[in-house]
Formats: structure tokens, sequence, C-alpha cells
């Protein structure tokens, strides 16, 4: 187990699990106790502790990025050293990172390419304009969030510009994404993390990386000395502005590379606005020189012949005629046929190309442009990541050959993920908790735990999520149910072998009742208690009654005596002479007292994870009170009694079940 988990700094932050690891520092999972709120802690490593050059970079990167305060950027709460440990507070992301969202759906739509390249290009630009460069930029330290907004993490080696630091001595950031400058370990500006962004647009846009290598030496040789394919050879469907932008970025040559990311994002707003734009840059625009027409050598005269004579011979005019007007006529019959006959056949044949819709939103399409087709939305599909409209899938699929009579695309389509808000349950009670969760219609998994309080029982005292956050389809929630207090729980002492008033006395001080008082014929001693409703050593709430069974003795009469010890006067004297008067009817003799049955009794636990509050009442009486760990699957206990009784079960407060007892009798 990692020693820091459990722990806390400062007497503020609680790590509780960690949640990623970096080449500096391990990222942990913390509760601000002071906010109460969850928080990402950033932790160097042990092994550098005693480094102080790795140590003072890290402190550089506290203070570069506590300086950065922009929407595309994971926030810092707080910087400190506890002890000999250094750390970092930042804002706990939830979302997954760009390059996982990648490798779920292989190549990106350009529209979301550029979606997500403006948000990183407008973080970039606020830190640029702080002085601090990334150094690190690539999709696994971009977070996408559930409302498809961005944000940078991990400035991890990022420094002051002032410093002007090389990298000659170790290879940071992945050397896939890494700049021609940071490859030679030459000083670094802010187009290095232009390049590594074109580098990202490059995959989003294709699928692959531009370079590849079987060491990470040559991969970093092929970002100096390479040229990349052109994206447009790996997928046709980008268009040429978009591909002139990424080519722009990742240039090699620092001289045509975007100077800022300022300039990057006028030309990605500019093709937003005209997606068929093409840019001129550089030399692209000047005509190439053509070759000068060479001169042909002037022609010989030549010297003209006479012409030879011919004879006439008789003309065949009119029949030509005749003929050409019967083909004429066949031709324009033909033609006729064909157009009023089989033109509609034949049309249905044709075959088309089915365009590439994916990634355009479905209420923006102009129709005009696929008037051969008829588009139409098959289905809906919830999604935290697109905006609602956007097309996700369509069948056919792309580039596939169709005839006209199968023109229909069957479009699906991204919607809005089914919300609500978390309702305010504190002090319900617990029987009525669950119902405004369930009319949320989000098919929300409920779970309950119990805690203790000081103030309520029974009722709810708080939820995981709190009031008024979002709650989305299948979400869990988890209810807290207060037990009371926790000094109110009590052990149940051992009294069997107790004299009745002893007993009385040590239920007295547990702060426990007494509750169905038994006699009953036994060998024991009369008055001593032979079996306890509840087992010594239990935990139940105080106050809890606990009926005892009391031994009669052994069933011979006994004369009962008055308070100064006479006989009464109904008893007979000890020569067996009775003192009552003749007239005096003889008493009946008394009736047995009904011998008690032992039942043993199994319940059935609820399912799920945690404790619950288990409640026997026997004819209204609390019988047994126990908190249980419901994988136990069944609690079994004895109960005493006769005749019938009616026992009700309850799970933490909440009637489950009601038996019939039947003990005989």
């Amino acid at each position: 187990m990692d020693k820091y988990i459990g722990k806390l700094l400062d007497d503020r932050y609680e790590i509780l699990d960690v949640i990623g690891v970096g080449g500096m520092a391990v990222v942990y999972k913390a509760l601000c106790h002071r906010l109460n709120r969850l928080v990402a802690v950033k932790i160097l490593k042990d092994e550098y502790l005693q480094d102080a050059e790795l140590r003072q970079r890290f402190q550089a990167e506290s203070q570069a990025v506590a300086k950065l305060s922009h929407a595309n950027i994971v926030s810092v709460y707080d910087v400190s050293t506890h002890g000999d440990v250094d750390y970092i507070v930042m804002e706990l992301i939830d979302g997954v990172t760009l390059k996982k969202h990648m490798q779920q759906l292989g190549v990106l739509s350009w529209r979301e390419a550029v979606h997500f390249t403006v948000q990183i290009a407008k973080a970039l630009e606020h830190a640029h304009s702080r002085g601090v460069i990334h150094r690190d930029i690539k999709p696994h330290n971009i977070m996408l969030l559930r409302d498809g907004s961005v944000k940078v993490a991990d400035f991890g080696i990022a420094r002051m510009v002032s410093a002007q630091n090389t990298l000659t001595r170790e290879a940071l950031g992945s050397v896939h994404y890494i700049s021609p400058e940071q490859a030679k370990g030459a000083v670094v500006d802010n187009r290095t993390d232009l390049y590594s962004l074109g580098v990202v647009m490059y995959e989003m846009l294709t699928g692959e990386l531009p370079f590849q290598g079987e060491s990470p030496v040559a991969v970093a040789i092929q970002h100096i000395s390479a040229t990349p394919r052109m994206p447009r050879e790996l997928n046709p469907n980008i268009p040429i502005g978009l591909e002139q932008i990424t080519m722009k970025a990742m240039c090699a040559d620092l001289t045509r590379r975007y100077s800022s990311a300022t300039q990057i994002l006028a030309d990605l707003e500019a093709f937003r606005a005209d997606p068929s734009i093409i840019f001129s840059y550089g030399m692209e625009d000047e005509e190439p020189e053509l070759p000068e027409e060479p001169e042909l050598p002037e022609e010989p005269e030549l010297e003209l012949l006479p012409a030879p004579v011919r004879r006439p011979q008789k003309s065949h005019a009119p029949a030509m005629a005749v003929l050409l007007c019967i083909l004429a006529f066949a031709g324009v019959a033909c033609w006729m046929v064909y157009h009023f006959l089989l033109s509609g056949l034949l049309g249905q044949s044709k075959e088309l190309t089915v365009p590439s819709l994916v990634g355009q939103n479905y209420e923006q399409i102009d129709m005009a442009d696929y008037s051969q087709f008829v588009l139409e939305v098959a289905a809906v599909q919830p999604s935290e990541y697109y905006a609602p409209g956007v097309i996700l899938g369509q069948e056919p699929s792309a580039g596939e050959r169709v005839r006209a009579s199968q023109n229909v695309l069957h479009l699906t389509i991204s919607g809005t993920v089914p919300t609500g808000q978390m309702p305010d349950l504190v002090n319900t009670p617990s029987a009525e908790a669950k119902q405004p969760l369930t009319d949320l219609d989000l098919e929300l998994t409920i779970r309950t735990e119990t805690e203790y309080s000081e103030f309520v029982e029974g009722q709810v005292i708080r939820t995981e999520p709190s009031a008024g956050e979002t709650l989305r389809q299948q979400d869990t929630v988890t209810l807290y149910i207060s037990l009371g207090k926790q000094s109110a729980m009590a052990e149940v002492p051992k009294l069997v072998g107790l004299q009745q008033d002893k007993a009385l006395e040590q239920l007295k001080q547990a702060g426990l009742e007494v509750g169905l008082t038994r006699m009953t014929p036994d060998e024991a001693p009369q008055g001593e208690v032979i079996a306890q409703g509840i087992d010594a050593g239990q935990t139940v709430r105080g106050g809890t009654k606990i009926d005892l069974t009391i031994s009669s003795g052994s069933g011979e009469s006994q004369p009962d005596k008055t308070e100064d010890g006479d006989k009464k006067p109904d008893q007979p004297d000890e020569d067996g002479s009775d003192t009552a008067g003749p007239d005096e009817p003889e008493q009946p003799p008394a009736a047995p007292e009904p011998q008690m049955t032992t039942l043993e009794v199994q319940i059935d636990l609820p399912e799920g994870e945690g404790t619950v509050m288990v409640m026997v009442k026997v004819d209204g009486t609390t019988y047994w009170e126990y908190p249980v760990d419901r994988d136990r699957g069944t609690v079994t206990f004895t109960i005493d009694g006769v005749g019938k009784k009616q026992m009700d079960i309850y799970f933490d407060g909440v009637l489950q079940q009601t038996r019939e007892l039947d003990f005989g009798g």
C-alpha cells in the first residue's frame, strides 16, 4: 500500500487514492477537510527528494502553474511543503484524456478535431502570455470534460522562459510529440508547444502519428530530418485548409512555423467560418516560371504541282438524302423510346457514391448538397462529448457504392444525456428518501449506509452526491442513514446464572431495560436467570428490553408467608390441621404454568454493500436490534415464548416483513 494513502497533509488534505503517475511525481485523489471537496494532490517522487536540482524544478513548476488562471487549464489551489514532502493541490478533473478518446474512436471528425484544437490553443495562448511554456503537449495531458470542454493538464516540465534552460541532459516529454529543437537539445520557445499541437492535430485527423520508429532515438531523428506523409493521403475527408494549418504548425523550419498561438487561432477561426478556404503560405502563392517556347525552324517553300485531271462521275445526292432522312427519323424515335420508356429504369440502376456525413451537425446540413440521397435519422445516441445533433454514424458507410433506388442514408445522431438534479434529502426519514430519486427516472443505483449522529435517528444525514449536483443516467447515489448517538449503543451483559435482582442491576448499569419476565420450573435455584432474550456480548441500542426466563425451582409447592413470617390464613398448620373455618370452601388447585418453547428465526438480509440495522419486534416490543453486514446473507437467532405472537422485521427503520410465531402451549 502507498505510504501516503490515509496521511493528512498540513492537517487539511487527506490522501485517498493514487490516480496517476508521471515522470517526476505521483498524483493522488484527496479530500480537503477545510472546504469539504475532492482535489488532486501532486507529490514529488521519493527518489527525487535528495536531488536538489529536481526539487528546485518541481518548485519552479509550482510557481509557474500558480500564475495561470484560464478555463482551459487545470486550476492550482495550493502549493506547499509538509516536512520533506513537496506537493501541489490542483483541481480534480472528472473526465477522460484525449488519448483515451482517440483510442476509442480512432480517427476523429475534422469538426471535433478543430473544436478541441481551438481550446488547447487558447490555453497555450494564455500560458505563453504569462511566460510559461508547457513543453509536453500530448493527448495524455489533455483532459476532456463531460460538457465537451478541454483542460490542459500537467505543466510538469514547464519553466520560466527567462531561465533559457536547454534539454541536453534528458529527453523530456513523449518523443512522438517533441519538436525538432527539443530533439536536438536546443533552446525552446513558444513555437515548441505549437509544433506539439500540430502533431496532436495530425493524430486526431488521421488516427496515426507522423513518425514511428523502433527506438525513441529513431523517432527523434525523424522529427529533425524527415517529412511526414500529408494528412489527406491518409484521410481524404480532411479539408485542404485544415491540412495546411496542421502542416504549418508542425513545420520543422522555425521561420515557417506559426510564431504564436494567436496566429494559429486566427487561421482556425477563418477556417471555421469557411471550411473551403485555402491559405497562401510562403512561396505557395508565387506562379512557377515556365520555360520559353523553342523557336521552330522556318519551313521551306514548296513548289506547287499541277492538279491531276479527273473524269466527271454520276451524282448520288438524291439517294443519300433519302437515306439520311431515314436514319435521322430512326435516331429520333430511339431517343424518344429511351427518354420516355427506359430513362426511369436506367436511372434506378445508376450507382451513387455515399458521402461522408459523420461529424456534421444534422440540423446544419444543406440538403441541396445531397439531393441524390434521402437523409433519415435512425437513432439518437446520448453523448457527453458531442453537441446534440452531431452525426455519429451512418449506414451505408462513406465511400460505398449504392444504387439510386437505395439512396436512403440511415443516420445515428448525438442526443442529450438524460440528467436530473440531486434532491435535498437531508433530514428525510429513511422510508421516504428513495422515492424522489426513483421519480427522476434515471435508472439510478441507490445504496444505503449507516452512520452515527448526535442529533437525529432514522433519517438521512448526508448524500453522495450532494444536493444540487447533476445526476446522469445509471449513476450511483448513496444515502447515509443515522443510527443515533454512538454512545447509545450498549453491550448485553451475561445474565444467565445470576439471581433476578442481580440481573436487573446489571441491565440498569448497561443502560438496558428488562422485557418480558417468564417463570418456569427448572432444576436451577428459584429466582435464578436461566435464559436471556439476547445473547451476552451482542451490541444493541441503549434502552433495548431484554427478556428474562427465571427458574421457579423444582416445581414443589412452597408456603407463602406474610411479611412478619406468619402463615397465611388459608395455609394448613404444621400438624396438618386447617385454621380456616369449616364453612370456607376449598381453593381449587392452581393451573400448571404453560411450558415455554424455543423457536429458531432466520432473516434474509438485503443485498448490497455496507451494514444494515436489523430490528425485530415481538408483539410491539423490541426484541433484537443490531447492525449487520449485508454480505452475511442471513442472520439467525432464537426466541422463547408461549402461544402465538407477531414478529415485525425492520431494515434501517423500515418495516420489511411481518411473521406469526407459534410457540404452542
